[in-house]
């Protein structure tokens, strides 16, 4: 009796529980565990949209401006489709900007009273007629040299650009923390040197208890003064790092862990 083809079905079963097992474990990494989207390589990466803002200050770019600063990085200003796939792996900022094609908006996925108006997704505020309307602007680049991201990790080390060397002039990086429902951030400073300024406007480090960055202002530290420990009132916390065209300095490490909520707690504080 011939059995090859009873031992071909056998062997194409075995490949196919294979690959089904295969399948199976890589969706269980990349999925949803707790209220949190994994894995947070991807997370950070592949949506190669990031927020820029002038070096002015907030809403100081007209759409040419916009452009122009996209192209300086070696990308372009992202399309409302980039910005939305960014949004739905948590990409999250309370900043207006400049899209393709003219378009202004931004990326919601916590409303706040002042952010988002109620709203998931992203905020439209349409087509502008006037192109010298000043906003922030919202970037596209897939290959962008990695500054900030959204991270999930229950601990992380964070450091500023291009440490242990000095931190190049002219950055802008965000760093969004999002661990599970029910935990608070501990943030733990471990080596702490930006360059000094009697108001920290040239280079900073801010930071915000949660996604609203007018109600939830924590702080701006500069200088070489180690920052007290910090822990948020919710699951959420946001920072920012800004560098100036002047002088640099070695930069900054910082640990964060997620901790367990104490419900006595109401406000962020510092240890």
């Amino acid at each position: 009796m011939n059995n090859s083809k009873p031992r071909s079905t056998t062997v194409a079963m075995s490949l196919l529980v294979f690959f089904f097992i295969l399948l199976w474990h890589e969706t269980v990494n990349w999925g949803m565990k707790d209220g949190v989207l994994h894995n947070s390589i991807w997370l950070e990466r592949a949506a190669g949209v990031y927020h820029r803002e002038s070096r002015k200050g907030r809403y100081q770019l007209s759409f040419r401006d916009a452009k122009v600063l996209c192209n300086h990085e070696g990308g372009n200003l992202a399309t409302y489709n980039q910005l939305l796939a960014a949004q739905k792996i948590g990409f999250h900022v309370c900043a207006a900007g400049w899209l393709a094609r003219g378009k202004v908006g931004y990326p919601i996925v916590k409303p706040g009273p002042n952010c988002g108006h109620g709203i998931t997704g992203i905020i439209d505020y349409g087509y502008r007629v006037n192109k010298s309307e000043q906003w922030d602007a919202y970037c596209y680049n897939p290959n962008a040299k990695q500054c900030g991201g959204v991270l999930t990790d229950p601990e992380r080390v964070i450091t500023s650009p291009d440490y242990p060397n000095e931190y190049e002039q002219q950055h802008i990086c965000y760093w969004h923390i999002r661990i599970k429902y029910k935990q608070r951030v501990h943030i733990r400073f471990l080596e702490f040197d930006v360059e000094d300024d009697p108001s920290c406007l040239s280079d900073y480090l801010e930071i915000y208890d949660g996604y609203d960055d007018v109600q939830g202002f924590v702080g701006r530290y500069c200088g070489d003064q180690l920052p007290e420990d910090i822990i948020s009132t919710g699951n959420v916390m946001t920072l920012k790092f800004l560098s100036d065209s002047s002088v640099s300095a070695k930069g900054f490490v910082l640990l964060y862990k997620a901790i367990n909520s104490d419900p006595d707690s109401k406000n962020s504080t510092r240890q």
